[in-house]
Parts: structure tokens; sequence; C-alpha cells
């Protein structure tokens, strides 16, 4: 019942339409709703560690509309002078603040995208149309936890003769650092040459091979997939409606909430909180059958 269960044609579909909307909706409503379905998404997820990096998103997002609106100037509603006297404008700050949300939302959006799209569901969606470019990504993909993991490995053992990123004066450390980076790359290089002979001798690149696959598109992914469309057209819809329309420049300019207005809103909560929905029901169902089993 869990969104990363089902087929991975769907998986593309959903990233492909939360990804376009993200980029192309500065309303700020439907931009709250796409930021704090992914944020709290990606918690479920990744646990504590997304939650970190998501508060972490905050202060970024602050900076950059500090940034932007020092050096953009537009908008009537001027609120003072920067120190080489460049008018700020309420319609730059906010303006950059929402360019700053956008931008976090999408990092968020691809932390989950890391935990959904696994690498044979790469090499099942790009198989066929380019087996090389897949293998490129399954082998990306799978490289670079283990990088972090290598790099820790290192430094432990480096430690041992003194020589830790965490050893020594501020110049020390830095040295330490420069040699972890150059045998953690140099390792990198050659686990990827390795990979690469090791699926050239398989037969990976010869003409006609094919790949082994377990998806199989049944009927909750047809019902999902119906569901989804049905989705991305009402948005499509409120989208020729105007209602995500807004403009910041020359002022901020926003149409009234009308009926239709929240019905639109309505519908994008339900479209991007469907995974964080079946993510929720599939782990108490899990837990359920569990409990059963045991006879809990």
């Amino acid at each position: 019942m869990k969104f990363d269960s089902y087929h991975p044609f769907i998986n593309l579909v959903y990233f492909v339409m939360a990804i376009t909307f993200m980029l192309n909706f500065n309303h700020p409503v439907f931009l709250a709703i796409a930021y704090f379905s992914v944020f709290f998404w990606s918690i479920k997820l990744n646990g504590k560690k997304s939650l970190y990096f998501n508060l972490c998103l905050i202060p970024c997002i602050l900076f950059y509309t500090g940034w932007y609106s020092f050096y953009n100037h537009f908008g009537v509603t001027v609120l003072g002078q920067n120190f080489i006297e460049n008018q700020i404008t309420l319609e730059s700050i906010v303006y950059g603040f929402v360019r700053g949300v956008v931008a976090a939302s999408i990092v968020m959006e691809f932390t989950c995208i890391f935990a959904v799209v696994t690498a044979d569901k790469i090499v099942y969606l790009l198989g066929r149309i380019s087996p090389k470019l897949s293998l490129f990504f399954s082998i990306l993909l799978r490289i670079i936890p283990r990088i972090g993991k290598w790099a820790k490995k290192t430094d432990l053992a480096r430690q041992g003769v003194g020589r830790g990123i965490g050893q020594g004066n501020i110049f020390q450390r830095f040295i330490h650092l420069i040699g972890l980076i150059s045998i953690t790359i140099t390792w990198t290089m050659e686990n990827l040459i390795e990979s690469a002979a090791s699926m050239q001798s398989r037969g990976y690149s010869l003409k006609g091979r094919t790949a082994f696959s377990i998806y199989r598109f049944d009927g909750r992914d047809r019902g999902f997939l119906i569901a989804l469309a049905a989705g991305i057209m009402a948005i499509f819809m409120a989208d020729a409606a105007g209602e995500t329309t807004i403009l910041y420049d020359p002022m901020i300019l926003i149409g009234p909430v009308t009926g239709v207005s929240i019905i639109c809103y309505l519908v994008y909560i339900t479209l991007l909180s469907l995974p964080l929905i079946l993510q929720i029901i599939g782990e108490k169902r899990f837990e359920q059958l569990r409990r059963e089993s045991y006879g809990e």
C-alpha cells in the first residue's frame, strides 16, 4: 500500500508532476501546500535526519531572500536603501522568499526521490530506452551513500596514526581533510572503473540484452494512475482559470478567494499528500498484520 510499492512508472509520473507544479506555481497557497506536504513526507521516509536537513534549509531560504532583495530592485513599495543606495522593495523581498521556498521544496522532493526510486526501478524505466544511461544512474545511486561510509572508515583508520580531520591544529586539520578527500576521490574512481568492467564482463553492453524485472502493472496501479490523472487535469484547469496566478511586479496582485479556489486548494492538497497518506496507511496495516501474526 505504500507509495514505493506502486509501479515505477507511477512513481515517475508523480515526481515529474510534483516538480513541474512546484516550479510553475508561485501562488502563496499552492506554495505552502507543496512545501509542507513534501516537508512531512520526507521526514516520514527518512526520519530525524530529514527533519534536521529540512530545518537547515530555512536559514538558506532567508539568506537567499536577503541576497535577492539586495540585488534586484523592482516594485513600488520601497522599504529603504542598502549601503550602495539601491532601493529595497517589499515586492523583491517577497518574491525572493517565494523563490527560496520553491528551491527548498524541490531539494526536499529529491530526498524523497532518492528514497523511493531505487536502482532497480531506474534500470526498469531506462533499460529498454537507453541501457547505458540506466547503468550509469544505477551505479551512481549505489555509490553515493557508499562514499560517505567509506570516508568515515578512512577517517577512523587515519585517526590511529594521528591524521584524523579532528586532530591537530587548524592548519593540520585542513591538511588531513585534503588527504581524506584525495583518498575518497581515488577510491570512488577505482570503484567506478571496477563496476563498469564488471558489468561489461557480464555482457551488459551486448545488443539485444534484456533486464530482469519483478514489476507488473496491475489493477491497483491502474486505479491509482486514473486518480492521479484526474487530479492533474483538475490542477491544469485551475491554472487555466487563473487560480494559480499572482503578480509580484510592479506590485503584489492576487485574485480573491472563491469557492472554486477552495476546491482547487483541496484537490492540490490531496494530490501532493497522497504519498504521505499511503505511507501512513501502509505502516498501520503492516503493524496490524504483525500483531495478528504474533497474536498480540
